[in-house]
């Protein structure tokens, strides 16, 4: 196995970067149609402390989907495996990543797994707090301890998710009927969309990945935020669901616990060896950065890291 280089990763990075051309900016969230196409960036965060980037790896975007992750598991540490899970499945779905469908014909009614919308939803409602801000702020605070960082959300990517979120809507006032979400749901919704529109940058986000790769510790002081068992558990969803409806391709092409969202961004978590913070905001027809996915085939290909 090669070692990883600055140059190496640059080669690649400019190898996968002409697959954007076959794939398109997100258009259902009216803020994040205008990024560049062919933007790719990547950063690996070793356990050892050592750091490789290529491209413009410090350019800000927001999580999306991949927040879906970090919430999952504060909740988990904030409430414990099973009240968290008696709102929300472990089963992936061949559904796309905003289907209802399941919800109704799944009895007892409940979402299928944290990684879609409506399992996520439930998994936000258990955010505790007097009330948003409050919420939002404890939330933010724990993100920080993750990247070593300040953390905010884009006010523009968020409203702009809050105004168009009628589907959401949806599956919220559905879970309501069942239970699996309670008390406002406006409320909900706008915690979500802030969520959603945490922005990090490629470094930032592969010290996240870090972190769950080294069991949920820091890898430069050792200090632990995730249980291990919890840091265990998101990676096992990072594999079963983390790139939506095409999580089992992925875990053959790449093989490792990873998690998309559809700003372009991919968090790599390689247990014992290094987090991985991608953004190429081209998309495929499924919702994840075509390049980015190119990118890690690629990289985990030559370096031998799928933990298959």
């Amino acid at each position: 196995m090669d070692q990883v280089n600055k140059e190496e990763l640059m080669k690649l990075v400019e190898k996968a970067r002409p697959y954007s051309t076959n794939g398109k900016l997100i258009d259902y969230i009216p803020a994040l149609r205008t990024e560049n196409i062919d933007d790719l960036a990547i950063s690996i965060y070793f356990l050892d402390g050592s750091f490789y980037y290529a491209g413009d790896y410090l350019k800000p975007f927001t999580l999306q989907s991949i927040s879906k992750v970090i919430a999952l598991a504060y909740v988990l540490i904030e409430h414990g495996e099973e009240q968290v899970f008696s709102k929300v499945g472990m089963e992936p779905t061949g559904d796309p990543f905003n289907s209802i469908a399941k919800l109704e014909t799944n009895k007892p009614n409940k979402p299928l797994n944290p990684m879609i919308n409506a399992g996520a939803l439930a998994v936000t409602n258990l955010i505790i707090g007097k009330n948003l801000e409050d919420k939002w702020n404890r939330f933010a605070s724990f993100v920080g301890k993750l990247t070593k960082s300040p953390i905010s959300y884009n006010q523009t990517v968020s409203n702009s998710e809050f105004e168009t979120a009628f589907l959401n809507r949806s599956l919220c006032y559905f879970l309501k009927q069942y239970g699996y979400v309670q008390g406002d749901i406006e409320d909900l919704l706008a915690l979500y969309t802030r969520q959603c529109a945490t922005e990090m940058n490629c470094k930032d986000l592969a010290r996240v990945g870090a972190v769950f790769s080294n069991d949920g510790c820091d890898p430069n002081t050792g200090e632990c935020y995730i249980p291990k068992n919890i840091a265990r558990i998101c990676k096992t969803f990072m594999v079963t669901c983390g790139m939506y409806n095409a999580s089992g391709e992925f875990a053959i092409k790449v093989g490792i616990p990873a998690k998309s969202g559809v700003s372009g961004g991919i968090m790599g978590s390689v247990p014992g060896k290094c987090g991985i913070g991608i953004y190429g905001p081209s998309l495929n027809e499924i919702g994840n950065s075509i390049a980015g996915i190119k990118l890690l085939e690629m990289l985990c290909e030559k370096y031998d890291w799928s933990i298959f």
